[in-house]
């Protein structure tokens, strides 16, 4: 319950209980005949000499003044009808007025939608014609869709820089005939006149209509046609000021009010006209004025003027009506007054009415909640209810007639309460009230409010100062628990290695912003915008198909689901702040139930400084491993190009001594020396295939083809394979998709994998037959995606249990002289290309018969639907 309230309605009831005290005095002591003047003494107020005066005048006396105090009373009322009639009445044309003005705005605001709708599609015609891309029948065609879109359309006319008609195109319900005109027909003379400051505006311009008598007034747009800043001719546009009127007016307010087209003379150009002067004649200017006004259609500007005037019938009828009812209350009242004589028995019936009232009115005192005190003028308690008795745990009896200080103030804060209630005496009153500490009886201290207001009586004086008092230890802790709760809040906040800022969407408003950020961005929202607009989270407006506004993104949609969904992320430099930031977004409720964006941004320069270097270090690495891989295929390169250069040097030797013996013919020698040049682009294969696989380069991803990526890796382990005396059978399926990968990092991993299933078979011994390597490349699906499939499998001893979980592990290797580098770089180029390795042995019971070394690429289109070509397969 507001204190305020509870406060007047609790003076209310005290002053009907001093009414009610001041009139039982009254009633039954009234005496039946005039005092002495003995009986007069200067200490009887003036209610006492009122009621001698009284009781001197004659019964007579007494009914003229009874009788004449209700007269005044109902002559007042007569004059406060007229006043309020008048006053609403005035009122009622002061609203009428304004919804006059804001439906004609609304009414010319459609218009204006309607023309730059009609004016966007003119201009596009315009440019059309400047660029010279429409002939004449394109033209006639164009305008024919136009008219037949837009009704208020007339004709469409392109007038050429010397004033002449090129092409016209007139509405299907009027005469057709301008459009068989050629460049010589000129313009009219009514025309010619707009014309002259057209080349010079270089814009698009209205000419408002005139109103002529016979002929329907016309509204022309004009638009230049501008062909490299050269005026080149005029796009004029017709419209029928009737049609403008019946298609752009709304029907609801042309019914409601009386609308019409004026040009700048006042003339009536359409709509509906009304006789103003008769409406004048017939009316009273005073109660019920012409409601009218005028407003200018844009874009056309003040040449045309829409008016509107609010339709009004007589209210002569009401005002009689009202005059009459005035009049009947006035007799009922006068009447009322020869009833006069029941004035002793109302009397005493109102008296047990005011008993019944004061008795409710104290039951409603007992019974709130909000405590309620009474003071007079020198600050003595007068009245206590019982909600403040059980506040204070005093009783009524306790604090009625107690002078400051009162029991219920504490020690402590006696100066300050002494204070407040002198400013309290003096009228210095806070409206919002003010809190203080209040001791219990027992003891107890507790937080409460109290609201103080002017105790006026029945006769408006004032008689002291009613206070109204409500308890709040409860909601005071409730706030400070708040106030601690946020202050921890904003310590972890302030004390966050990550800038934190809240903005609404669509402003730049800044809601909240931690330390960290106005370290960096300092306390403007320019900070928030650019970390949205760079990390690429900022609303994207989706354009309105009816007007082209920009509407709000998020418009409509339930917050629930923005709340709940996934946060986004992005890494981003600013220059500004020579820092790499990780950028966060998501979207919340503000608290004022505004959708808000807020943006987390973390510095992550040293993290990306570190990944760099690991990159770096990694190609070096790999660099290295393919170097390393190389060496140990020494022996085996030098004895792949020892066949060539043999080759080559036999086929020299040979030609020579045939050469020297004359023993050669032209064709022979031909044959002799394409075989030696097939053997040295051989051996020049092999060198420039080792050169490219140990450069070191910068990655580079690229659309590879699978059979390629295998075919240039087998090059080279087919020379390791053909050192160890090891067979490949190669299974390679038809038609597989494209991968996106880094072929010379792939051919690194095929030829590890290829080298090590070789090492493996060699070390295991196994007789000729059995030194077989099983590659497998084939399309599968992943994940419910496409993928290539690599698959290396071979018969030697496996891999032991102690081996298999430290596979994968930098720099540990189980062969004697092995680096421990080549699988983790072959399972870190994998998986850089977001594809997965795995190997596992093979068994024949108990007994492990190979291993199988297995991985994954993402395909870059979907499998094909049917594969009708075998896998080709063959033995090297």
């Amino acid at each position: 319950m507001d204190g305020c309230g509870a406060a007047s309605r609790a003076a209310a009831a005290m002053l009907a209980r001093q009414t009610y005290d001041q009139q039982l005095p009254y009633t039954s002591q009234m005496p039946t005949a005039a005092p002495t003047k003995s009986g007069l003494n200067a200490h009887d107020t003036l209610g006492t000499r009122m009621r001698r005066w009284w009781s001197r005048q004659a019964p007579y006396r007494q009914d003229r003044f009874a009788v004449l105090a209700p007269l005044l009373a109902v002559l007042l009322f007569i004059a406060a009808i007229v006043t309020a009639f008048t006053y609403l009445r005035l009122e009622e044309i002061a609203r009428e007025r304004e919804a006059l003005s804001r439906d004609l705005e609304y009414t010319q605001q459609r218009l204006r939608l309607r023309l730059m709708e009609q004016q966007e599609q003119f201009a596009r015609l315009a440019r059309e014609l400047s660029a010279r891309g429409l002939s004449r029948s394109d033209f006639l065609t164009r305008a024919e869709s136009l008219a037949n879109t837009y009704l208020d359309v007339q004709s469409l006319t392109w007038v050429s820089q010397s004033k002449k008609v090129r092409w016209s195109y007139r509405a299907s319900n009027l005469s057709n005939e301008a459009d068989q005109t050629d460049n010589n027909l000129l313009i009219n003379n009514d025309l010619a006149t707009e014309y002259p400051g057209l080349p010079q505006q270089m814009s698009l311009m209205y000419t408002p209509p005139k109103a002529n008598n016979g002929q329907t007034p016309l509204l022309r747009l004009h638009l230049p046609i501008v062909d490299k800043n050269r005026f080149k001719g005029d796009l004029m546009v017709e419209y029928n000021i009737d049609d403008l009127y019946r298609y752009g007016i709304p029907s609801e307010m042309s019914t409601k009010y009386a609308l019409s087209f004026r040009d700048l003379d006042g003339k009536v150009l359409t709509g509906t006209i009304t006789n103003e002067s008769k409406l004048r004649r017939n009316l009273l200017p005073w109660a019920n004025p012409i409601n009218a006004s005028e407003v200018a259609i844009a874009p056309i500007g003040p040449g045309l003027l829409l008016r509107g005037q609010a339709y009004r019938t007589s209210y002569g009828v009401i005002s009689s009506a009202m005059f009459w009812l005035v009049m009947v209350l006035s007799v009922v009242t006068c009447w009322l007054l020869l009833t006069n004589w029941r004035h002793t028995r109302r009397r005493v019936r109102a008296q047990d009415e005011l008993v019944h009232e004061t008795a409710f009115r104290r039951a409603m005192e007992e019974s709130m909640l909000t405590g309620m005190r009474a003071l007079d003028m020198d600050g003595r308690i007068t009245f206590v209810n019982k909600a403040f008795c059980r506040m204070t745990g005093w009783t009524e009896e306790d604090l009625v007639g107690t002078t400051a200080p009162f029991p219920y103030w504490p020690e402590e804060d006696l100066d300050t309460l002494r204070g407040r209630l002198q400013d309290e005496l003096s009228g210095n009153t806070q409206p919002n009230g003010f809190q203080f500490r209040l001791k219990r009886k027992d003891g107890v201290l507790i937080d409460a409010r109290i609201y103080v207001s002017p105790l006026v009586d029945a006769f408006g004086k004032q008689t002291g100062w009613m206070s109204s008092m409500t308890d709040i230890t409860e909601p005071n802790r409730v706030r400070m628990q708040l106030a601690a709760a946020h202050e921890r809040f904003t310590t972890v906040l302030e004390a966050l290695d990550a800038s934190i800022s809240v903005g609404p969407t669509g402003s730049d408003e800044l809601l909240f912003a931690n330390k960290l950020y106005r370290l960096w961005f300092g306390a403007k929202a320019h900070g928030h915008l650019q970390l949205i607009a760079d990390s690429g989270h900022t609303p994207t407006p989706i354009e309105s198909p009816d007007n082209g506004e920009a509407i709000d993104h998020y418009a409509g949609l339930p917050m629930e689901a923005l709340n709940y969904k996934e946060t986004e992320s992005a890494e981003l430099y600013l220059g500004n702040l020579g820092r790499w930031l990780e950028v966060r977004t998501r979207y919340l409720n503000w608290v004022d139930g505004r959708v808000a964006q807020m943006v987390i941004a973390t510095d992550i320069t040293a993290r990306r400084m570190a990944e760099e270097q690991s990159e770096v270090e990694a190609e070096r690495a790999q660099a290295s491993s393919r170097l390393i891989t190389m060496g140990e295929m020494a022996s085996s390169v030098a004895h792949e190009l020892n066949q060539p250069l043999t080759a080559i040097n036999n086929y020299c030797n040979g030609m020579l001594s045939r050469i020297r013996g004359k023993q050669i013919d032209t064709e022979s020698l031909i044959q002799a020396l394409e075989k030696t040049a097939y053997q040295a682009n051989r051996a020049g294969q092999i060198i420039q295939r080792i050169r490219a696989f140990v450069k070191r380069s910068e990655p580079n991803r690229s659309q590879a083809r699978v059979r390629t990526l295998v075919s240039e890796a087998l090059e080279l382990a087919e020379i390791e394979l053909r050192r160890r005396n090891v067979k490949l059978q190669q299974d390679i399926a038809a038609d597989m998709p494209d991968v996106l990968v880094d072929p010379i990092l792939i051919e690194q991993v095929l030829l590890n994998l290829l080298k090590n299933a070789a090492e493996s078979i060699d070390s295991a011994k196994r007789s000729s037959h059995q030194r077989l390597i099983k590659f497998t490349v084939s399309s599968t699906m992943i994940e419910h995606k496409p993928a290539i499939e690599f698959v290396v499998q071979d018969n030697g001893p496996g891999i032991s249990p102690e081996v298999m979980p430290r596979l994968y592990e930098a720099f540990y290797s189980s062969k004697a002289e092995g680096m421990g580098i080549g699988l983790s770089l072959c399972r870190s180029i994998v998986e850089s290309h977001t594809g997965r390795m795995k190997a596992e042995n093979l068994y024949n019971g108990e007994v492990v018969t190979g291993c199988r070394f297995s991985f994954w690429l993402p395909a870059m289109a979907a499998l094909p639907a049917a594969k009708n070509t075998s896998p080709e397969s063959d033995i090297v």
